[in-house]
């Protein structure tokens, strides 16, 4: 499970990344349903499996991420609609946006039971 919990990790990261640039470009049709519903993304779908699951902060994960999801759309939505500026703000450290994807990182790690 060490490997899941660090690619969930990788994917999470890959998923802000990408709300940036839909931010930047002002396109984001590529990434919608997966900003919009926390069981699309590829995170997402591991919590849904049975691995994912057994994870022993399983609920405390689940609600964390679909917060980060919840937020993550708001911030979708900023970009979409021309508010690009106050989108990117929404990002910066010390954010909501920032501190639920931090909670969320630090639950998995904390989740994983072969760290050091």
């Amino acid at each position: 499970m060490n490997e899941k919990i660090d690619q969930a990790i990788l994917t999470h990261s890959r998923l802000k990344f990408k709300l940036k640039k839909a931010i930047e470009t002002g396109e984001g049709r590529a990434i919608y349903e997966e900003v919009k519903n926390h069981h699309v993304c590829a995170l997402g779908k591991w919590l849904d499996s049975v691995e994912g699951k057994t994870l022993p902060n399983y609920s405390e994960v689940v609600m964390l991420h679909q917060e980060f999801h919840k937020e993550a759309y708001q911030v979708f939505n900023l970009a979409m609609t021309g508010k690009k500026d106050e989108a990117m703000a929404r990002l910066r450290l010390r954010s909501k946006f920032s501190q639920l994807s931090s909670k969320l990182v630090n639950k998995l790690v904390e989740t994983n039971p072969n760290r050091p």
